[in-house]
């Protein structure tokens, strides 16, 4: 049976990639099958030398990424759910390679909890030496994104095989609420679903890597930031329809989630 059908299908948005003309960032789709638990695959390359670091900021989304630079593919990383935005201080000459998996689908597809990763970054060798192993032994520093793509989904929906259709209900009904309703609504009151609080916190905890009320702050700013893409849109007359009543506390939200303010983000 497919639930993924009814739930909302999250997407997260990294809007300060590649504002660099000497940085370039792309991102390209998975199989149609993964698109429930991977959102894409990304590049983050060079174009020519940096004759100074550049800091690459990347904004809270939600998700959990793991990456590699194509010229060294045995070193890949697991970057965990992000309370707030990161910088990576990037030089030199480099080519990375990306995996945006979806909230709740590292811990899906690989049985790791996220709370264990959250607002850092590992060895992925450490975490999911599976992924870490089918990495170095198959990507090749020739391979083109399409040749990644079909690699790596071959690596992916073989997995899919095993996966249980979705976690605990429980948790799953919650999760969707979230979605459904763009981060706004009162995790204390809105989330009845049979469990008690602190058992709900464990559970969000395990599948995303943040409690119901972190993980409703990224998803409201995250719908913010789509809804800002719109033309004729302007700041204040968004605030209150993403759900920020109060616009001091918006723009201090804004800077830690995105690092830097909205005035200077949107322009309007």
């Amino acid at each position: 049976m497919h639930h993924n059908n009814h739930i909302k299908q999250y997407i997260p948005i990294q809007p300060t990639a590649g504002n660099n003309g000497s940085v370039l960032y792309r991102e390209f789709f998975p199989d149609v099958r993964l698109q429930g638990f991977i959102y894409c695959y990304w590049q983050l390359r060079a174009v020519q030398e940096l004759p100074e670091a550049y800091n690459y900021n990347v904004v809270a989304d939600g998700c959990m990424d793991v990456f590699f630079e194509m010229n060294n593919p045995q070193n890949s990383f697991v970057m965990g759910f992000s309370k707030s935005s990161t910088e990576f201080p990037l030089e030199g000459f480099f080519n990375y390679i990306g995996i945006r998996f979806l909230p709740t689908s590292f811990t899906r597809l690989f049985k790791v909890g996220a709370a264990e990763m959250s607002n850092r970054f590992e060895l992925l060798h450490n975490v999911v030496p599976l992924l870490s192993e089918f990495i170095t032994n198959t990507i090749k520093d020739t391979d083109s994104n399409d040749d990644i793509a079909v690699k790596l989904n071959s690596f992916f929906t073989g997995l899919l095989v095993n996966i249980p259709d979705r976690p605990d209900s429980r948790f799953f009904n919650a999760y969707s609420l979230i979605l459904r309703h763009n981060g706004m609504l009162n995790v204390e009151t809105d989330l009845d679903t049979g469990v008690s609080p602190r058992q709900l916190r464990r559970m969000f905890e395990h599948y995303t890597g943040a409690n119901m009320k972190t993980f409703s702050k990224v998803v409201r700013f995250q719908n913010f930031l789509r809804m800002a893409k719109a033309p004729g849109n302007t700041v204040n007359g968004l605030l209150y329809d993403a759900g920020y009543y109060d616009q001091a506390h918006f723009i201090k939200e804004f800077k830690e989630l995105y690092g830097t303010t909205p005035g200077k983000v949107l322009g309007k």
